[in-house]
């Protein structure tokens, strides 16, 4: 099934329809806890080591017991798989591997009857070479897709057009012997730019935006939101100034990171796009859309100008926390800050993990003797933050970074710059299901697309339902908590500086106040209870840590967290 470049009459249809229907509850995305699912490592259905969408739709319950909002599927569209389906053949279909558009619906089906949102993976700043467009695209000048993508004549002496760099290395311009002029691909050479600068793109992004909304999707995480429109006069970036040379926010193994990323993407004539694609959104009940900003210098001030108002995206995630290791209050308030300077009335999306990150149970945890207890503070800190949350599959169980072999990475990433950098691979293994089971659960092939680490099976799911004190009843047990406090799924934010080490603040919402307390410092604390806050009950989540208020004092242990109500 190919795209079509004009609005069906049944898609018009469709979303006047739905304008007509009883009004839903359209801000079920504040403060939503959101699941995100990698198919291809969730579960696998039909014995080919590959997880696809049937084994999705069986593990629902999972998702659905522990108390999440809404369910985040990665990309599963038709794909040459380059890139695990970030390279787009056909934005209408599913791919053969994950099964077919009927499996679609049946899953969507099946999360509903479980209280479950949907949201799936729209990756429209570039497509595959493989996409019809491109190809016709590319045949000559004159087409009538021939500026969908980014093309560009060669300097006088050969070179690309400008200094953009390719965020997979090297320069982001290949040369098309075809059409004589560079093409630009911000990632794999396999992955040509679209021209968000041309209408008749942008008509055709939303069309597929459409397409889905009318299968009952409920919202959608955009990739590589920034990315979408480049600077029309190919501008060359400037070198990224000596103040923020580090290895966080641009280490020196990556060149890429040595610009100040001007002019290939953050344009704010991402606005205009964004503001269209907002107005489809609000034609249905209660649609939804998470961007992700792939930016490491201003990420925090592009979430702000992203969701800021009513006529931008609803929220946004950049990598502040997907890089940190076992972090100091500095790493998180002072982000959190940044963003409500930045947009007052905006809203954010945290994750501390994801598929493309190396998973904080390492980042975090690794090595440390209170690995668990690190662990549960982590989850705690993630749900009682001002925001929406993403929890990454696996996340729940404590699954760590895995180390991969040479001759087992499949990432172009890994396999381009290894040892150096690692890929992706390590944080896409498969999801551990029972830990006496070939594969962990996962899948009956003897092979799975990524091995399964024998040191993931002893977290397996099977041997920690149910079972008290366990990470995976912690996470059930602050979902539940989180649920009964309005406070932390919607409320303001206000920090307290009370001592150092001690990441403390205030949520307040419609009359209920919570303070919340973590302890980073490492050390145990024991402070006196702040006199202006005398009249408060102790309170937390079921197998909570030991911190216990006791004659005026808060004592708190390494690695602990402490809620109060404010009466």
């Amino acid at each position: 099934m190919l795209e079509s470049e004009t609005i069906r009459p049944d898609h018009a249809t469709a979303a006047l329809e739905a304008v007509s229907l009883p009004l839903a509850d359209r801000d079920w995305w504040r403060g939503a806890v959101i699941y995100q699912v990698y198919p291809r490592s969730f579960q696998d259905s039909n014995g080919d080591g590959i997880g696809d969408l049937a084994g999705i739709a069986a593990r629902l319950p999972h998702i659905a017991g522990l108390g999440v909002d809404a369910v985040w599927i990665s990309p599963f569209m038709t794909s040459p798989m380059d890139d695990f389906g970030y390279d787009v053949s056909d934005y209408r279909d599913v791919d053969p591997i994950f099964g077919t558009l009927h499996d679609f619906d049946a899953l969507v089906a099946r999360a509903h009857e479980l209280g479950l949102k949907v949201m799936i993976d729209l990756v429209l700043s570039h497509s595959s070479d493989r996409h019809p467009w491109f190809a016709e695209s590319r045949r000559d000048r004159t087409n009538s897709r021939a500026d969908w993508y980014v093309w560009a004549d060669a300097k006088a002496d050969g070179s690309p057009p400008n200094n953009w760099l390719s965020n997979f290395g090297g320069s982001s311009w290949e040369w098309d012997a075809g059409r004589q002029q560079y093409y630009l691909h911000n990632f794999l050479i396999s992955q040509p730019d679209l021209n968000f600068n041309h209408p008749a793109v942008q008509d055709a992004m939303l069309d597929v935006t459409r397409f889905w909304l009318d299968r009952g999707v409920d919202g959608f995480r955009l990739d590589t939101v920034n990315f979408y429109v480049h600077d029309a006069e190919l501008r060359d970036n400037p070198p990224l100034a000596e103040a923020h040379w580090n290895e966080r926010t641009a280490p020196r193994d990556r060149p890429y990171n040595r610009q100040d990323h001007l002019y290939d993407k953050n344009r704010p004539e991402n606005l205009a796009f964004l503001r269209r694609f907002r107005a489809l959104l609000d034609a249905y009940p209660a649609a939804t859309a998470i961007g992700e900003v792939g930016e490491l210098i201003r990420g925090i001030e592009l979430m702000g100008e992203y969701t800021r108002g009513t006529d931008r995206l609803h929220m946004c995630y950049a990598f502040d926390f997907l890089n940190t290791v076992l972090p100091e209050v500095d790493d998180i308030r002072p982000v959190i800050e940044r963003f409500s300077q930045a947009a007052a009335d905006g809203w954010p999306c945290w994750a501390f993990s994801n598929h493309d990150v190396v998973r904080h149970a390492t980042r975090w945890a690794a090595g440390h003797e209170d690995r668990e207890a690190i662990l549960r503070l982590a989850a705690a800190i993630l749900l009682s933050v001002r925001g929406s949350v993403c929890l990454y599959q696996g996340e729940e169980i404590g699954q760590t970074e895995a180390e991969i072999a040479y001759e087992d990475i499949v990432d172009p990433w890994g396999k381009r710059f290894w040892p150096t950098i690692k890929g992706r691979d390590g944080c896409r293994t498969p999801m551990v299901w029972e830990s006496d089971a070939p594969q962990g659960g996962f899948t009956t092939a003897a092979h799975p697309w990524l091995p399964v680490p024998p040191e993931h099976l002893p977290m397996a799911v099977d041997r920690q339902v149910g079972q008290a004190g366990s990470l995976l009843e912690y996470y059930r047990a602050f979902l539940a908590f989180r649920r009964s406090h309005p406070a932390l799924v919607r409320g303001d934010i206000a920090f307290l500086d009370w001592a150092p080490g001690l990441l403390a603040f205030r949520r307040e919402f419609e009359g209920e106040r919570i303070v919340c307390v973590f302890n980073l410092s490492g050390q145990p604390v024991d402070i006196a209870w702040p006199s202006d806050l005398e009249r408060v009950s102790a309170l937390g989540p079921e197998a909570g840590g030991p911190a216990k208020l006791a004659a005026g004092r808060l004592a708190l242990g390494r690695h602990d967290s402490f809620f109060a109500q404010l009466n």
